[in-house]
């Protein structure tokens, strides 16, 4: 008889480390937020949210009336205006990007977008980023920026 008892333990033991961790998981996690464009046709949310992190889709540096200007320099800053103020719209701020990506039509302007990026966050505390040079751009553009970021609610 106290053998068959021991056979038991195991089981036993599995089964209490399983109710343990079920009743310890937390809230169950909350349906990403897709958060549409005003008035957008293409078929994709302007951010999504899912927890704490916000993901915003990629942007271009189009002015307030959609057109482009055909300096690069120009279209950086812009892009990364466009970012703050949609960021602002969702109630975040620059410092909450954690990530960011980087498409750029002619990867010989890198330096010059760097110049103008770092100015967009606080010395030593850059998102984490990767680039790529892309042959073409949505509306004809020069570079385009996507991020992730994150705040806790």
């Amino acid at each position: 008889m106290y053998k068959s008892r021991i056979n038991y333990l195991p089981a036993l033991l599995f089964i209490v480390a399983a109710f343990f961790i079920s009743s310890c998981s937390g809230p169950e996690a909350e349906a990403p937020v897709f958060i549409p464009q005003e008035g957008g046709t293409a078929p994709f949310s302007k951010a999504v949210r899912a927890g704490d992190f916000i993901y915003l889709s990629g942007m271009l540096g189009t002015s307030a009336d959609g057109s482009l200007d055909p300096d690069f320099n120009n279209q950086s800053k812009q892009v990364m205006e466009n970012i703050r103020a949609r960021l602002g719209e969702l109630g975040l701020e620059m410092k909450d990007v954690v990530k960011a990506t980087v498409m750029i039509r002619d990867m010989a302007k890198w330096s010059d977008f760097n110049v103008i990026y770092k100015s967009y966050f606080e010395e030593g505390r850059y998102p984490a980023r990767s680039a790529f040079g892309a042959a073409a751009l949505a509306l004809g553009a020069e570079i385009e920026v996507e991020v992730i970021a994150y705040k806790a609610r």
